[in-house]
């Protein structure tokens, strides 16, 4: 047994040991003491064990009212395992390249994303679940204090223990069937939560150098250095949470937000741009949102987080990287040059491949939910249903959690195919990125060359 499991490469380990989890925590949640009313049909509980382990968010029960509080620490602990799993394993193979690992396993982007530890393992995973704890510890604390609701001592602390790890995991799990609709003027709390999304989804290594450059700045030892790789990843996030906010305040102002007073819309924008692109909660009801809305919302689900981080999405750097090389090509370069400093090229083809190859993943789930869910129906009756499933299968692959509420009225096969889709979107662009990192046998001989029109 453990023979064969030091045979298996990265591209099997991370797959079988989150499917390993996905199982394990299925069968605690079928039992009696997990729910209040003591069952729960096998597919339920597959599908918010699959949530949970890949951080989604996305329910077919809801979580606070269906789950006794066995069940909801199951829950709590699928999403702490997820998200320290896939952070854990990412952060290994992205900087301890080259140390206890195997060459023909060695992964992709080693000069964006090592840092000083490439030595010591163990160190590195005991860092990694030092600043979990830490960050996590500091929002239930905030939390706590914050918490505008009267409720016990007890439930005021499981309610912000719940959040606070929900939200660093970017999973988007909830105690309350509105989210935190009931909260949305709650600056404090809204804050809060945001905080822990967007540190989560930054990544360690993002993380890692931040509090390198605050030690370094305070003791005044030397001049501290930021990588190109947090260089690119603070840029992009801060442009998509500053884009997302005020597209969303100018398209919701007038329609969704129109009784909510200037301060309440702002903050309202603000936490939907952050939430959208892996947490999953909201402050508005997702399916009261006007077209155009969900479209950017659409946009930041497939962006996602930070490579190294809880989050999902095709990640930051990749859609920063398709940005850098159109600016690139239109100014006649064929390089991609960032922050004076150029990007390989070999990492510029992963990159594109890895989005390409998304999008194909999405456009064949979607389409096969849209058979599974519609095929039944004359096409007049389930027109709007489009934009529904297209968002709920693009939620899936980013690891989102946000719905417009189909996600409880799809047929098994429905649930199926967006489970398989979270396991996917959680899994497959770090394991693409693995199987990309092995490289063919060098050719002694190349084809010639032959050019081809593209305008």
């Amino acid at each position: 047994m453990k023979k064969a499991f030091n045979h298996l490469s990265p591209q099997q380990v991370l797959p079988l040991s989150f499917l390993a989890f996905i199982v394990f925590g299925a069968l605690l949640l079928l039992t009696p003491w997990a729910t209040k009313s003591g069952q729960i049909h096998v597919i339920d509980a597959l599908f918010t064990a699959t949530s949970a382990v890949c951080v989604t968010g996305l329910i077919v029960v809801d979580t606070g009212s269906y789950f006794s509080p066995f069940g909801q620490g199951v829950i709590l602990g699928l999403i702490q395992i997820g998200g320290l799993g896939i952070m854990t394993f990412s952060v290994l193979f992205y900087t301890l390249l080259g140390s206890s690992i195997r060459l023909r396993d060695r992964v992709i982007v080693q000069s964006s994303f090592t840092t000083g530890q490439r030595g010591d393992v163990l160190q590195l995973v005991k860092s990694i679940f030092l600043y979990t704890f830490v960050i996590e510890a500091i929002g239930v604390l905030l939390l706590f204090l914050a918490w505008p609701e009267d409720c016990s001592p007890s439930r005021c602390f499981w309610i912000a223990v719940f959040h606070s790890i929900s939200a660093f995991c970017n999973a988007g799990f909830s105690l309350f069937q509105d989210s935190f609709v009931r909260l949305q003027s709650n600056w404090w709390i809204n804050l809060i939560i945001t905080g822990l999304i967007i540190v989560g989804g930054l990544g360690f290594i993002v993380l890692t150098e931040i509090g390198d450059w605050i030690r370094i700045k305070i003791s005044d030892n030397g001049r501290p250095r930021i990588s190109l790789h947090t260089k690119i990843v603070l840029t992009t996030t801060a442009c998509l949470i500053a884009g997302g906010t005020v597209l969303f305040f100018f398209l919701e102002s007038n329609d969704s937000l129109v009784a909510v007073p200037l301060g309440g819309k702002i903050l309202a924008s603000y936490f939907q741009s952050v939430t959208a692109r892996t947490a999953g909660f909201n402050t508005i009801d997702i399916y009261t949102l006007a077209n155009p809305t969900l479209f950017i919302l659409i946009i930041l689900m497939f962006i996602g987080a930070s490579p190294g981080s809880c989050g999902g999405g095709v990640k930051t750097v990749n859609a920063a990287v398709l940005l850098i090389i159109a600016k690139n090509r239109f100014k006649g370069k064929e390089e991609g040059e960032v922050f004076k400093r150029t990007i390989p090229r070999e990492t510029l083809s992963r990159s594109v491949t890895i989005i390409i190859s998304s999008v194909v993943l999405i456009s064949v789930v979607a389409c096969l939910v849209m058979i599974a869910e519609t095929g039944r129906y004359a096409h007049p009756e389930t027109r709007g249903k489009f934009l529904e499933y297209l968002f709920e299968t693009v939620s899936a692959f980013g690891t989102v959690g946000l719905s417009m509420g189909v996600t409880s009225t799809l047929t098994n096969v429905g649930k199926i195919l967006i489970m398989v889709m979270m396991f996917l979107g959680r899994l497959g662009p770090l394991n693409l990125a693995f199987s990309l990192a092995k490289k063919a046998p060098a050719k002694r001989f190349h084809y010639g060359e032959e050019k081809i029109f593209i305008g």
